[in-house]
Order: structure tokens, then sequence, then C-alpha cells
């Protein structure tokens, strides 16, 4: 392990068989923490070109059991962490309602970011710890599941990553892209849609960086066999306007039953509902189909069914209501939202959900671009007794700042993605505010 250690630490490539007996080691017990520390730290210095990512991806996914596809043509969606980001609780339910299924392993909370499985957890009732032989039959049943990680899959990947988070190596490219895609391939589903953020709100704000682990996640997975696509996606400020876990239950509610559809939130779900159906191979009008789902109320239905397998209280996704405590945060002056601080109003809604409850949190009411006068209502806060971080998190300005893509380009493997989409080649930008 010292040789290893100081062949990264000079810059040189690690083989397969390096990086098959690192993880067999430290699963072993047999290379002690400091040392894998050290290794990591090589690596985030360094770097960790594709070939050894990929090799390290192997190692983790062997370092357990890996699912077989639930049903052939399930699609798996992965975001790599936002502000606002309701999306998974709203195109998991259209994607099945279309009648692809979703095999869908999920994440906590993480820093500013949230999280998927707290925001099904805020719904009373509802359990996402399913072991992969009941997570299987509910896709295959239900026509979608999304649950928590199982110990049995991918055990390295937890024990490895709790290491980086501690020795601050959580954000190198390769290490980044090893651990989403082992999580991936472990899960069994055989098309993959990667949502990779980047902006103030993400946890990767250069978008040469973003693209060139999104590439690394694409080529990873379709050594694998998968079907696979990244959409890169602007984080600059919240997705939705909803931001606390409860909230962000209802905002799905309403968007999927009550047509009560934020713009910018609509935009990306459209476009990565479409995608999960082209990857998973979907034979006929995607976007005719998604609006059919949606208008019909199916995709509402669906995600209804989905919490009631996984234990959703009777009528408690209808019964949930924002914090009963609400103020108003009113703007200072006239002008144009220039910025907004999303990791401060990602990590103000994580504090009062602690604090307050899951249906504590804040709704943001103007978007970058918006004009304001004084006075007007920039969010609602719901279970706090301040405004002020919330107030701190928006900038204003006297012009509007330049319109922003909602989505860069995407990155789609040979196997899967659309006709046009050539492999690996990133697509014009399809969207802007």
């Amino acid at each position: 392990m010292r040789r290893t250690i100081a062949r990264k630490r000079d810059g040189a490539a690690l083989d397969d068989a390096e990086w098959q007996a690192v993880v067999a080691g430290y699963m072993s017990d047999a290379i002690e923490e400091a040392q894998l520390a050290a290794l990591f730290m090589a690596c985030y210095f360094k770097g960790i070109d594709e070939p050894e990512a990929a090799a390290l991806t192997r190692a983790m996914v062997e370092s357990g059991e890996t699912l077989a596809p639930p049903v052939a043509n399930c699609v798996d969606k992965h975001s790599s962490g936002g502000v606002a980001d309701t999306a998974s609780l709203i195109v998991v339910p259209i994607a099945a309602a279309c009648g692809i299924p979703v095999a869908k392993l999920s994440g906590r909370a993480l820093g500013h970011t949230g999280g998927t499985l707290d925001k099904l957890e805020a719904i009373p009732g509802v359990r996402t710890d399913l072991s992969p032989e009941a997570f299987a039959e509910q896709v295959r049943t239900v026509g979608c599941a999304v649950a928590a990680q199982s110990a049995r899959l991918v055990p390295a990947d937890k024990r490895m990553y709790a290491l980086r988070d501690r020795t601050s190596t959580v954000q190198s490219l390769g290490l980044v892209a090893a651990s989403i895609v082992s999580k991936k391939i472990a899960a069994g589903a055989p098309s993959i849609v990667f949502d990779v953020k980047v902006g103030r709100g993400a946890f990767f704000k250069d978008l040469s960086e973003v693209e060139a682990l999104s590439r690394t996640m694409v080529h990873i997975a379709e050594s694998f066999g998968r079907r696979c696509a990244a959409v890169v996606t602007d984080m600059n400020e919240p997705l939705g306007p909803a931001i606390g876990t409860g909230l962000e239950a209802i905002e799905a509610r309403d968007f999927l039953r009550n047509g009560r559809r934020d713009p910018r939130l609509l935009a990306l779900c459209a476009i990565l509902a479409t995608k999960m159906l082209e990857t998973a191979g979907f034979a006929g009008d995607a976007a005719g189909a998604i609006r059919h789902a949606l208008d019909s109320g199916a995709a509402y239905e669906m995600l209804e069914r989905m919490l009631a397998a996984q234990g959703a209280a009777p009528g408690a996704l209808d019964a949930l209501r924002p914090h009963a405590r609400m103020l108003e945060v009113r703007a200072n002056r006239s002008g144009f939202v220039a910025t907004i601080d999303a990791p401060k109003l990602g990590l103000f809604a994580r504090a009062l959900t602690e604090r307050f409850g899951g249906t504590a949190g804040v709704f943001v009411h103007k978007r970058i671009g918006d004009a304001v006068t004084a006075g007007d209502v920039l969010a609602t806060v719901f279970g706090g007794e301040s405004g002020e971080d919330v107030l701190a998190a928006y900038g204003l300005a006297d012009s509007a700042p330049p319109p922003r893509p909602l989505v860069y380009f995407e990155i789609a493997s040979e196997a899967g993605g659309g006709p046009e989409a050539a492999a690996g080649e990133p697509r014009s930008r399809l969207a802007t505010r």
C-alpha cells in the first residue's frame, strides 16, 4: 500500500489489480484508514483518469451484490444534488405512468443539497429501507420504487465515501464518478439518466469540470453494458420554488395533481422524463405520452400507488400542509433579482426542518431576472421567526442579468439517447430560463 500511495502521489495511474487490492484490503481491514485517506488525497491533487475510475468502479461493485434488472426496460435516474430539486419525485411517476418502470436508488441530504429519501420520509408512514428483493418486486408490480441503498449493494462505497467526507476529498472527479456509477450498476437498471448540476448551488461550479464528470460517468456505465445519458443542468438558483423536505413533497403532489407547475421545474422535468423514456427504448411520441400522463392524472395516481406500496398512511400525502407559522420576506429596494445564494437558502431550510419539522422551509416567489418593487414578496418562510437569512440570499441590481441556459448540453452513450445524439458528443443548448 505504501508503494501504491507513492505511485499516485507521483502522478502514476493505478491499474485494475491495484484498485482491486485497495478496495479488498480496506474492506477486510488489512489497509488502515490513514493509508486510504492518504491515497484519496493523492487522487484529489493528482487526479484519476477514466480507465482508473472505471477500474475503481468495478472493484467497488464487486464488494457486494449486483441486482438483476427487475424489468428488462426499467430505468434509473440520478441527480448530483441541488436546492429545490424536486424533479425525482415528479419524473419517476411520470415515466412509470408512460409504461417505463423506474428502479431508483436515492440518497439523503448532503450539506446544502436536499435528499430524495428525506422528502419521501416527510410523508407519514413512507419507508425507504427496502430490501433488494422488495425493491425489485415493487418495480415489477407497481411500476416504480425509490429506496435507500441496501447494505448488500456496494458496501465499499458507503464506507469509502464516509472517509472521503471526513478527509475533504469528496470533490475529486474520478472518485465522484466511481461512487455514483457503482451504485447505479449494482442497482441493476439497464438504463440510466444522470442529471449533473453545475453552478453556485451545485457541488461543482465549473462547466468544464462537470462536462468531464458527465462524460466519464457515461463512458463507465456504457462499459458495463448500460444505456445512459447525462444532462448537464443549471443550479445557480433553486430549481423549483419549494425548499424543504415536506414542502417539496407538497410541491410534487400539486405539480402532478393540480397542474400548479412552476415553469422552470416543468421545463427540466419534461427534459428529464423524455430522456428517461428515450434511453429506456420507449417506442412512440415521448412528449405526447408525458403530457397525457400529467393531464390525465395517471402520473399522480402512480405516485400514490408507489407511496402506498412503501407504507404511506391513507391520505397522508393529501393531508400534508406547510407549517402554520409563515413569514413573508419583502424586497427592501426596487430593481432586478441578479443573484440568489442557493446554498444559503438550502442550509437555512434544512435548519428550519430540523427545528420545526418536515413541513417547515422556504418558498421562493422571485427568481433571477425578475423585476421587483420595494415591498414585493421575495419568499415565504414557513416555521421560522426571521427572514434575515433569506433576504441576505437575494442580490438585487439596477438592471436584469443576462439569461442562462437551464440545460447546457447532453452526453449520450452509443446504445441510447436518441437518434441524433452521437456517442459522447454534447448536444446544443436545449432551454433557457
